[in-house]
């Protein structure tokens, strides 16, 4: 009989009570699952961390519960991604980007919405150090959620508090079995370990504990630990900032801007796309003084209607390029005193601190 591989486990944690304000999550977990060992990945969903944290916010008696979460979703938005409706995905103050700033209205009563944990590294590194002291092992400590992928149907956990675990393992620079270097293989595996806990927990199952076992993992060096901070892209990395439908929206002009490097190169280009798709009409674009962060915007001809239409498509589709691209703008309309073919002038730059 050969010998059976060497494998991971995926164990649920049941029996665990309804949770509430200033309720012991470790004390409640360690008397449910006594037989944690070295080595674990304990993963909790972060709606029993939320609640007994108390990131709860209540809805009054008579008050719409919709309306009630409206209102804490734009508390708790940074900055508003894309929107549909009343559907909003935006950018929470721990820096995901997900829908509904992580409000939960489900698996909890009628007259309160969960918000996604204050901090959940940190809620996680307490959760490791309780349940070490009051069973004597070392586990990691994954704190998970439900998000939705971008471009996929469907939804998966993944993580938004970690401890006691490297949340990315890192390839960069490996070689592979054909001899090809990984460039920017790194995986998150902290997001493998939170989607592989909730195949047994689930989402009605009234399961928000589960423990992977067997899996070797690697530990952060030291007092390094990050948590899931490593998972947060960065702006400077983030393709698609702001969702197609809302750039739009976000083009707020900027009354106060310091000019920066590169103005002349990018709204070149942002005139250049944005005159791919229009009809061609005489305009004339004079670029001021380096680093000045100003367009001279002139017609040649006697203004017209169908001349305003032009230059005012062509300037909104240049100013919506160059908000996708990180800029700011602010137009000055001059109107032709005296006959001058200048109507306005574009203004570039960074929003003065």
């Amino acid at each position: 009989m050969s010998e059976v591989p060497a494998g991971i486990s995926v164990l649920p944690v049941p029996g665990l009570p309804e949770f509430s304000p200033g309720d012991d999550l470790a004390a409640a977990i360690a008397a449910a699952a006594p037989w944690l060992a070295d080595g674990d990945v304990v993963v909790v969903t972060s709606k029993v961390v939320s609640k007994v944290e108390g990131r709860l916010v209540r809805v009054a008696p008579g008050t719409d519960r919709e309306a009630a979460r409206q209102r804490a979703i734009d508390a708790e938005t940074v900055r508003v991604v894309a929107r549909r409706g009343p559907l909003k995905i935006v950018q929470t103050p721990q820096g995901w980007v997900v829908a509904a700033a992580g409000i939960d209205a489900s698996n909890v009563a009628q007259d309160a919405l969960v918000l996604l944990p204050e901090d959940a590294d940190a809620s996680a590194r307490a959760l490791r150090t309780r349940l070490r002291n009051l069973l004597g092992v070392d586990v990691a400590v994954v704190v998970s959620d439900t998000f939705g992928r971008t471009w996929r149907e469907g939804l998966t956990d993944v993580a938004v508090g970690s401890a006691g675990i490297v949340a990315l393992t890192d390839h960069r620079g490996q070689v592979d079995a054909q001899g090809n270097r990984l460039e920017t293989t790194r995986v998150a595996v902290v997001d493998e370990l939170a989607s592989a806990a909730d195949l047994v927990k689930g989402k009605l199952a009234g399961v928000p504990v589960a423990v992977v076992r067997g899996l070797p993992v690697d530990r952060p060096a030291g007092d390094a630990d990050e948590g899931t901070r490593p998972l947060v892209r960065l702006p400077a990395d983030d393709l698609f900032p702001y969702g197609s439908r809302d750039l739009v929206g976000s083009r707020e002009p900027g009354w106060d801007l310091v000019p920066r490097a590169g103005e002349l190169e990018a709204v070149a280009e942002a005139l250049r796309v944005a005159s791919a798709a229009l009809p061609e009409f005489p305009v004339v674009l004079r670029y001021g003084g380096e680093s000045d962060g100003v367009v001279d915007v002139h017609l040649t001809d006697v203004p017209t209607t169908t001349a305003a239409l032009n230059l005012g498509a062509l300037l909104g589709a240049a100013i919506v390029q160059l908000h996708a691209e990180g800029w700011t703008t602010r137009w000055e309309p001059v109107g032709t005193p005296g006959g001058s073919s200048l109507v306005g002038r574009l203004w570039l730059g960074s929003p003065a601190t």
